[in-house]
């Protein structure tokens, strides 16, 4: 049975059509003080929890969601956490600082036999987790988005540590060059993207990214390109907080595209296909 985070519906639903396993009725409430409280129907066998942590309040869901998953009768529980709130914050950056991703995997953990997370920003957090963690890769899926006639395309990632997005993305495509942006970050706000080596005169451009927050620096980068032909942005996970839309848009992107890991406007592919076989 597939039991979904209130936040994760739309990926839960295509996770149980892929592996055909019930999506169970989750009753999802809020007290007056603020309190949530869910409530999950009989579960036999294996249950799979699905919620993506955006917010602080999710990881209460999805602690909650477990213990009814147990409590409902599951005698197997699977985690899956298609987007990982904390995973940025992997280590204690200055003194007295927690290690936030490794708190919240430590308490996930409790209450499960197993975890999968999709393209998490660190892939050094699933070591967290103290049960069995897999790091799903959605990011080939968002090549089924993107238009069939791209002009001799060039992939790019924001930096060199993301290449191998680049390049399963552009693998997915089919025709292309994979490359990636010089990234120097100076702070949390500041970073400098300088343009790579490769031409993109007259040429599509797909940039690549995990993760899009604010569109700041996805934005920074779509501007150093040299006159491309145009300009698709996509990523796993498309939080797109405050205006990062519109500054993706007056850089000269053409379309965003994301998957459901996140559920907005843009999520147009669906990362079920590649958790499912995790799963199978």
């Amino acid at each position: 049975m597939i039991v979904s985070g209130s936040s994760s519906q739309g990926l839960a639903a295509a996770l149980a059509a892929e592996l055909g396993e019930q999506l169970a009725a989750v009753e999802y409430e809020r007290f007056p003080d603020g309190e949530r409280l869910v409530r999950v129907p009989p579960v036999e066998g294996r249950a799979i929890v699905v919620c993506s942590t955006t917010a602080d309040e999710d990881y209460v869901e999805l602690l909650q969601l477990q213990d009814a998953a147990r409590e409902a009768g599951a005698d197997e529980l699977v985690t899956v956490i298609p987007y990982m709130g904390y995973a940025r914050q992997d280590e204690a950056f200055e003194p007295g600082e927690p290690v936030s991703a490794r708190a919240m995997a430590r308490a996930v953990s409790t209450g499960t036999d197993r975890v999968l997370t999709v393209n998490v920003h660190e892939a050094g957090v699933c070591d967290f987790f103290t049960v069995p963690t897999e790091n799903v890769n959605a990011a080939p899926r968002l090549a089924a988005a993107l238009p069939d006639d791209l002009r001799d395309p060039v992939f790019v990632a924001p930096d060199a540590g993301a290449i191998h997005l680049a390049q399963s993305v552009r693998d997915a495509y089919g025709p292309g060059d994979a490359d990636y942006f010089e990234k120097t970050r100076h702070s949390g706000t500041e970073v400098d993207v300088e343009p790579s080596d490769t031409d993109v005169s007259g040429r599509d451009v797909v940039v690549v990214d995990d993760i899009i927050a604010t569109g700041s620096t996805m934005s920074e980068a779509i501007s150093v390109l040299d006159a491309p032909e145009r300009v698709f942005v996509t990523c796993v996970h498309p939080l797109l907080a405050g205006n990062a839309r519109t500054k993706l848009a007056n850089a000269g992107a053409e379309k965003i595209y994301g998957t459901d890991t996140i559920e907005r406007a843009v999520s147009e592919v669906s990362a079920a296909e590649a958790v499912a076989a995790a799963l199978s």
